[in-house]
């Protein structure tokens, strides 16, 4: 790709989602619309994006903001901040898990404009592929980071489907951990998808990394108050430490009836295309004692099917002990 200067666009600044809508509707697939904006204008920079028209969501005051809802739960618009999830007093006190996983994300300055939506709606960041490389993923008919003697340190170890990209999300495994809905809307109505199910597997649809259709916008993430309060842990690896995607990152949610573990929910980032719900390991944990015994047989239990590439064995060991250390210390 040539990485000179950003081809030509007509850029649009709706103030309202009817607006948007109309010109998604208008231009189709032939847009792209923007929040923060870090990975798009990455895109647009080397010309591996080059839409005709841009859409700029940062106007539209209903994507803004944090509110409470009934349950004890929050509404968190797509369009507010990192920084703004990561202070806020209601998300710290409910939800710290959340707080700490946006409070991971790049740098400081990054976070201020950087956008909740924004980040669980980036695209990979495999090199092969952003590179412009005709791959599976871009349209073609080959993985190259899955050859022999490809780079593919920080790749998927599981769940690989000709593609072995993952998600670069922090945020993202906190929201499916705490059983969060995203709400989407179009010019043809709204519908509800669990954070779960938000994320699309490459045996789906090997060219979208989500379930929005070209015309739909992420206009809500929403929080219920299920886990409200719980103990919670949250660790992220990676080569440096800040500006830095993970290496592999875990969230857990734990309640707990004394020393026991009442209910669980463990997901762990970069170790799939998805965030990686590790629904046997909280049945494993359920019950149990919070120890060194349990988090032992989790920690072995949550790699089990493991399947590295060349460079990334290390991410067996490491996501193991991360879910160690989040069952015995949430």
């Amino acid at each position: 790709m040539l990485k000179d200067m950003m081809s030509h666009f007509e850029l649009y600044q709706p103030a309202d989602v009817d607006n948007a809508f109309d010109l998604l509707d208008q231009y189709g697939e032939d847009c792209w619309t923007i929040a923060g904006g870090h990975d798009s204008l990455g895109w647009f920079k080397d010309r591996g994006k080059t839409p005709s028209a841009v859409i700029d969501l940062a106007g539209i005051a209903e994507l803004h903001g944090i509110r409470e809802t009934s349950g004890g739960g929050i509404d968190l618009g797509a369009m507010t901040t990192l920084t703004e999830v990561e202070r806020h007093p209601i998300i710290q006190e409910r939800f710290g898990l959340l707080a700490e996983a946006a409070r991971m994300v790049a740098s400081p300055q990054i976070r201020n404009s950087g956008t909740m939506g924004g980040n669980v709606l980036q695209d990979t960041r495999c090199w092969y592929y952003r590179f412009g490389l005709a791959c599976y993923r871009a349209g073609g008919n080959t993985c190259y980071a899955s050859a022999p003697e490809a780079m593919n340190r920080e790749h998927a170890i599981f769940g690989a489907s000709r593609c072995v990209a993952v998600s670069p999300s922090d945020p993202a495994p906190a929201l499916v951990a705490l059983e969060a809905e995203m709400v989407i809307r179009s010019s043809r109505g709204e519908r509800v998808v669990s954070a779960e199910d938000f994320f699309m597997t490459p045996a789906v649809d090997i060219q979208r990394m989500t379930v929005l259709e070209p015309d739909d916008l992420l206009t809500t993430i929403r929080i219920p108050g299920t886990w409200a309060g719980a103990n919670f842990y949250f660790e992220k690896v990676a080569d440096r430490g800040s500006w830095d995607f993970p290496l592999v990152n875990v969230a857990a949610a734990l309640r707990l009836e004394g020393d026991r573990i009442a209910d669980a929910r463990i997901v762990v980032g970069a170790v799939e295309c998805i965030p990686r719900r590790l629904t046997d390991v909280e049945d494993l944990v359920r019950g149990r004692l919070q120890n060194e015994e349990t988090a032992a047989m989790a920690g072995a239990a949550a790699v089990e099917g493991a399947e590295p590439l060349r460079y990334n064995h290390f991410k067996v060991p490491l996501m193991e002990n991360l879910v160690k250390r989040a069952i015995r210390d949430a």
